[in-house]
């Protein structure tokens, strides 16, 4: 690895104000699960790392019924998992952050650094999509929000600019009956990449679906929002019929590539067995409410 220079500022103010000094030299370190190896790789060269772990706005992680889930950027994944509040309310996404590498990997990794890294294939991101969760962006010119869905635009770049970064998650408070899931599908047991990967989250009126939200990684270029398979749910019962079509519907926006862990092929038909299996265990939830 390449000489940095390493700051750990002990306030966002101090974080935004190296940010705008170093430009596109700086580099925000969080866990680093991701950076570090890139680095290592001579993927990314930084010449300054700003560590995130100390600033205070980054490691929140609050709940209430009112505003929902808050969770700072650089908060590491397994605070997420054990928080009583999150496995109540949004047991998809402990699914998701549970499925990110081993132990001592969601000990340092965060959904922060898991989004900002800006792969197509990371389990939190079509969790937090299927939530409609929102970021919060600052830089030392003023702050911005900006949904999940919208933060990624190509394989490893987001919508961050040089002086910007991702500050926290707002997660809206789940309505009653209300439920999300998340599967992924890898070719072994643990520690891997996902082929697919399918998030979910429906609200429910007796029988009737009155929300559904579902997200696809690992199948095009960036996570998607797969917007109308989840409207096609509203009004309906979910049923065996209703979920078929919202996944046929899915499938059509899945764009996957053929590479040593999968064919095109196989990857669509597998968006299609997901998005079927989690809608139908985000409805037993939602219903168990």
């Amino acid at each position: 690895m390449h000489a940095i220079t390493y700051e750990s500022p002990k306030s966002l103010a101090q974080a935004l104000s190296l940010l705008s000094a170093t430009g596109e030299k700086g580099r925000l370190l969080a866990g680093g699960t991701d950076l570090l190896i890139q680095m290592r790789a001579g993927v990314r060269k930084p010449e300054q790392l700003i560590d995130a772990k100390s600033i205070p706005e980054l490691q929140v992680l609050s709940f209430n019924s009112q505003d929902g889930l808050r969770v700072g950027a650089a908060v590491p994944c397994c605070r997420l998992i054990e928080d009583p509040a999150v496995r109540q309310h949004y047991p998809g996404l402990v699914e998701a952050a549970g499925l990110i590498g081993s132990v001592q990997i969601q000990s340092r990794c965060s959904l922060g650094g898991n989004l900002c890294n800006g792969s197509p294939a990371a389990d939190t991101t079509p969790a937090l999509i299927a939530l409609g969760a929102v970021c919060h962006v600052a830089s030392s010119k003023g702050t911005r929000t900006v949904a999940v869905e919208d933060f990624v635009v190509s394989p490893g770049r987001t919508v961050l600019q040089a002086d910007e970064l991702l500050v926290e998650f707002r997660i809206p408070a789940p309505k009653p009956h209300s439920a999300d899931c998340y599967q992924r599908f890898i070719p072994r047991n643990e520690m891997d990449i996902a082929v697919v990967g399918v998030g979910a989250a429906v609200t429910l009126n007796g029988d009737t679906c009155t929300a559904a939200r579902i997200s696809l990684g690992a199948v095009a270029p960036t996570p998607l929002f797969a917007k109308e398979a989840g409207a096609s749910l509203v009004g309906k019962p979910l049923n065996e019929s209703t979920i078929a079509a919202a996944a046929a519907l899915a499938q059509q926006i899945a764009v996957p590539i053929t590479d040593m862990r999968g064919t095109a092929e196989y990857r669509k038909h597998m968006v299609g067995v997901l998005t079927r299996r989690v809608l139908t265990t985000a409805a037993e939830r939602a219903r168990a409410k």
